[in-house]
């Protein structure tokens, strides 16, 4: 078992004698922290039009961190490959994976929250196929040395040869946020490694993870243990005053998550 971090930084809205920067710069000393504590990876999220100032350039700010740590992998949990120009995306990500002299972790999904696609114009039901045809064109922006063009339905590129290149090969590793007994077996099928949520109880981890082994091992592939990584909330508490109030702050967390992802039928997305 490896330790590592997952969440995200605020940057807070104010007036003139609000610094909006200094939650970003704690959390990079934080990272650089973990390291020092024998921590192995962070992983970012990436959010939108939250109202409450979570990550929304999430490269970018790995990119500071990479600059003040050694070893730490730096992970993307997840990048929704839908919102982006995936020929830009491979751009950027291979310039950080050669910064870092090769500690990137490639975390990708479809997304999940409506109000940031309501915000980017996007239909949720395009989020499949947009998730799909960017992944090939991700693929191959990565791995081709020859020029190559791609005519798909939300994409079109014309005799291209993607620089930089990266410094892991083929590619960075490459890890899917998943939690339904579909979304698994599509990660174990095309052998991607797994993300599971902070939200699932541990009975629904060891479940998920046992039908991922299963699916891993039914496609010919061992099952490596580190090609999964579980998110939990830990809280340090030293009263129980102080017991109450995380666990009150953490149910106001998940419902403010669950106001941004319902959709105007009062449904959720399935990841």
């Amino acid at each position: 078992m490896r330790f590592g971090l997952f969440g995200s930084a605020q940057a807070k809205r104010g007036g003139p004698d609000v610094d909006s920067g200094v939650g970003f710069r704690e959390f990079v000393d934080y990272n650089v922290e973990a390291e020092s504590l024998g921590f192995v990876s962070t992983f970012l999220v990436e959010h939108h039009f939250t109202g409450f100032g979570q990550i929304s350039a999430t490269l970018n700010l790995l990119t500071f961190i990479a600059a003040r740590t050694k070893t730490l992998r730096l992970g993307t949990a997840v990048i929704v490959l839908p919102w982006h120009n995936p020929v830009l995306l491979a751009e950027q990500t291979a310039t950080l994976d050669l910064l870092s002299q090769g500690r990137l972790d490639f975390g990708m999904g479809m997304g999940y929250r409506y109000r940031e696609f309501h915000g980017f114009a996007m239909p949720m039901e395009e989020a499949q196929e947009r998730f799909d045809e960017s992944l090939d064109v991700l693929l191959k922006a990565w791995t081709s040395e020859e020029p190559w063009s791609h005519r798909g339905k939300y994409w079109q590129f014309e005799d291209v040869v993607v620089e930089p290149p990266t410094h892991q090969k083929p590619h960075p590793p490459l890890w899917m946020g998943a939690g339904s007994p579909e979304s698994i077996r599509k990660v174990a099928a095309q052998g991607y490694k797994l993300l599971l949520d902070q939200y699932a109880s541990v009975e629904e981890i060891g479940e998920r993870i046992s039908l991922f082994k299963s699916e891993v091992e039914k496609h010919g592939r061992a099952f490596d243990p580190m090609s999964v990584a579980v998110t939990r909330s830990i809280n340090v508490v030293r009263t129980p005053a102080e017991l109450q109030k995380a666990f009150e702050n953490r149910i106001a967390g998940r419902r403010r998550i669950d106001r941004l992802t319902l959709r105007p039928d009062g449904k959720n997305q399935k990841r």
